[in-house]
């Protein structure tokens, strides 16, 4: 015997934020620069620190919305 599956319908929209986090990390010439500065610290390491916390941010939001 299979069990049924629930249906997924309107969770595949929140999977894009997990895209744009990929997408995002991968555009390295958008952020392979040293200017801007933020407080003395080159826009890469800032850049990718921001991400850093970012995809944290969108990982959960993308977990919680699609939680059964």
């Amino acid at each position: 015997m299979s069990a049924k599956r629930p249906a997924r319908a309107g969770k595949g929209g929140w999977y894009l934020l997990l895209v744009l986090e990929c997408v995002l990390a991968l555009w390295v010439p958008f952020y392979n620069s040293a200017e801007p500065a933020l407080a003395g610290i080159p826009f890469f390491y800032w850049y990718q620190l921001a991400l850093v916390l970012l995809s944290a941010v969108l990982t959960a939001i993308v977990y919680f919305a699609t939680e059964t």
